[in-house]
């Protein structure tokens, strides 16, 4: 009887991605084919790796492929984004290194499902902690991290680089500590690319307490928790938060926060209220 267990679950893989491909589609004869889909040589030529090298990986004996090697093999079997993800899993136990344009990172639909939370302030970050959607809600309560140009809205920047944001944070320590050690679980995760070390570097020169909490090595995960707000016009605002994987884009996580008492969810309600007011006059002036 045939077993379930796959001792070899990285060449079985590119073995079944390698007979599903069409040789006509790629431009390849049809005729004298045994066996469905391409010959390992045309994967092989297809990657730029050796046929030697390329069977010896499918039969368990080729070493681990560097990421570089995976992404050519991504490439030359024509993998799905979620496919790829899977071939660096199988392959390195860890997910690829970030590849994304923040742009087109939210889909129309995820931006409906921030848009319905109408008094749950809302947002969805990249691993690197850069903010790039975000529903009314959290435009009202986190205007000091909305307000930033476009590039700078990062949650590491606000509150490191900052000063009049770090004043008026509740437990500033704590929560730059939190904050620091998820993103380095994240950067782990996911894999520190050019732009994250980049950052990371801008930041430690920027600010010597993120330096110092970086070389500490905690590490944490976002979860779920409450967050305190001293807000300019509501006073203190409690708010619980949970945080989300977005299902299929691995690398964005969906945060949301829920006001705690009833007076906080007023709060952000007049918070709404008086932001969509000053925004039909301002209409109506431009108008004039």
């Amino acid at each position: 009887m045939a077993t379930v267990h796959d001792d070899n679950p990285l060449g079985q893989y590119l073995k079944d991605r390698r007979t599903r491909l069409d040789p006509a589609r790629l431009g390849y004869p049809t005729t004298r084919r045994r066996t469905p889909g391409l010959r390992r040589e045309e994967v092989a030529q297809r990657a730029s790796v050796s046929i030697t090298w390329y069977t010896w990986l499918e039969q368990g004996r080729g070493g681990a492929p560097s990421a570089e090697v995976l992404d050519r093999l991504a490439s030359a079997l024509a993998l799905t984004g979620v496919e790829r993800e899977h071939l660096f899993l199988l392959a390195q136990n860890r997910p690829p290194e970030v590849q994304h344009q923040p742009s087109l990172d939210v889909t129309p639909q995820l931006q409906r499902i921030l848009d319905t939370l109408e008094f749950s302030p809302a947002y969805v970050k990249t691993p690197d902690w850069d903010v790039i959607a975000w529903n009314r809600a959290a435009e009202v309560v986190l205007s000091d991290l909305l307000a930033l140009p476009e590039g700078r809205r990062n949650m590491l920047r606000l509150v490191f680089c900052e000063p009049h944001v770090r004043q008026k944070m509740l437990g500033w320590e704590n929560v730059a500590r939190f904050v620091v050690a998820t993103f380095r679980s994240e950067t782990a995760k996911h894999g520190a690319g050019t732009r994250t070390r980049a950052l990371i570097d801008e930041l430690g020169q920027a600010s010597p307490e993120f330096r110092a909490m970086w070389l500490e090595h905690d590490v944490s995960t976002h979860g779920e928790g409450t967050k305190l707000i001293q807000h300019p016009t509501l006073g203190l605002l409690t708010l619980e938060y949970s945080a989300f994987a977005v299902d299929g884009k691995p690398h964005l996580g969906m945060v949301i926060y829920n006001p705690v008492t009833a007076g906080d969810k007023a709060g952000v309600r007049a918070l709404i209220e008086s932001a969509t007011q000053a925004d039909a006059r301002d209409t109506s002036q431009d108008g004039t």
